[in-house]
């Protein structure tokens, strides 16, 4: 059970990352909420589980937005004990007809936003269980992780990224109470591979 654990899951008003926070608020963990979507209806739905939730609207291609989600998860529960780093957006070209800035908006959203949503957490599971550490950092990467796609460069340059900071973190916190996986679905129905 996770009973009065933090958990932050990114992208979670909808699709995997909604499945995941209805998860972990079903053991008992309260949950910060982060995405575009509707997240009233999403809300209500997690609450009903008997636990507390957090709504922040950062955009993960901002680091900024991504500080400010941190520090009110801070400010509201004090900490975040479970990090799932799940958003993500896709397009679908050719290299050399990708259009740069949604290069730049892929690997902000889809890699480096794991990045900041990482290190800004490990500081507090650092520290928790009197200074042993506790903490679970979940990144949510891709069957595009391990192998390559046609017309999706910048979303397989993410999700190998994703897959590497994920080893890294692991071997950094390997002597500590926290862990760091990442985990690699291949296609699942949601509003992002719809659109495809």
């Amino acid at each position: 059970m996770l009973t009065g654990k933090i958990a932050l899951v990114t992208g979670s008003t909808s699709g995997i990352g909604l499945g995941i926070a209805k998860q972990l608020a079903a053991q008992g963990a309260h949950i910060v909420l982060n995405g575009f979507g509707d997240h009233v209806g999403p809300q209500k739905e997690i609450e009903a589980l008997g636990v507390q939730t957090l709504y922040h609207g950062a955009d993960m291609s901002r680091p900024s937005d991504i500080e400010a989600m941190m520090h009110a998860a801070s400010v509201r529960f004090g900490r975040v004990d479970i990090l799932v780093n799940n958003a993500g957006i896709q397009h679908v070209a050719s290299v050399q007809d990708f259009p740069a800035e949604r290069w730049d908006a892929i690997i902000a959203i889809n890699l480096s936003s794991a990045f900041h949503t990482t290190r800004l957490a490990l500081p507090a599971m650092l520290a928790a269980e009197n200074g042993k550490g506790w903490g679970r950092i979940i990144n949510i990467a891709s069957a595009h992780g391990l192998v390559g796609s046609a017309f999706k460069s910048a979303y397989v340059a993410a999700k190998h990224g994703i897959v590497g900071l994920t080893k890294v973190t692991a071997l950094e916190t390997a002597t500590t109470g926290i862990t760091c996986n990442a985990i690699c679905p291949g296609w699942v129905l949601t509003p992002l591979v719809q659109k495809q």
